[in-house]
């Protein structure tokens, strides 16, 4: 047994950095936690830079449980979005190096939101189809992906989740693969899952927000300022 892992678990980690969104992160984190407590084949992990506690897109901060040196070879990987912040950690060398490391024996690698768009970065959607948040699902293939407005897509080894509340359905899907329906089943029993917003279901033809141009590209301006090749690339496909 090494770092409390015994030979026969597979790692599942979870990636963290400065101004995710929880939710993108936790959702899929409670249903994969909720596996392993049913299969001790499985063990969760939350990865970053360090262990420090960083801040997220809300008042609550996180703190990873393992360094990205503690876990150089994760079973699958899931990689959270955000805002701003997550297009700055597009340009972040070392969760980048990370995540080719991981993905070189990882069976899978996936995310939520706009982490989709990370692993785009770190040069893992190459040829893939994908999908992220519906605003910059279109910027995808700026980083060699083909754009998908799935609730979630999987490719091969790679799964990406839509925008947020995604994540929990690629969860289950995740749990259904790796332990079957009516473990996944389970699962969703002990989560309460059984969604009926007040609003009801999203009605896509009538999307709030107008022409998405504008904003999609000052978003994109304000997290790649810094990394002028890497915003030309995503705003040729605004």
């Amino acid at each position: 047994m090494v770092g409390g892992m015994t030979d026969e678990q597979k790692t599942l980690a979870f990636v963290v950095y400065p101004g995710l969104t929880p939710l993108d992160l936790v959702g899929p984190l409670q249903v994969l936690s909720a596996l392993a407590q049913m299969d001790p084949g499985y063990r969760t992990v939350v990865v970053g830079a360090s262990t420090d506690t960083v801040g997220t897109d809300t008042p609550l901060r996180v703190a990873p449980s393992h360094t990205f040196e503690e876990v150089p070879a994760p079973y699958a990987v899931l990689v959270p979005g955000g805002t701003v912040p997550t297009l700055r950690a597009m340009a972040d060398e070392r969760l980048l190096a990370w995540l080719r490391t991981a993905a070189e024996s990882a069976q899978l690698m996936t995310s939520v939101c706009t982490g989709s768009l990370i692993l785009g970065a770190a040069g893992l959607l190459e040829g893939k189809q994908a999908t992220t948040h519906w605003m910059l699902r279109d910027v995808l293939a700026g980083l060699g992906a083909t754009p998908v407005a799935r609730r979630w897509v999987e490719d091969g080894s790679v799964i990406t989740a839509a925008g947020v509340s995604a994540g929990i359905d690629l969860a289950l899907h995740l749990v259904e693969r790796l332990a079957g329906r009516q473990v996944a089943t389970n699962v969703q029993f002990a989560i309460e899952y059984d969604p009926e917003p007040p609003q009801g279901a999203l009605d896509w033809a009538n999307q709030p927000y107008g022409d998405l141009k504008p904003l999609r590209e000052h978003t994109l301006r304000q997290g790649l300022a810094e990394h002028p090749e890497l915003l030309g690339r995503l705003l040729a496909h605004t």
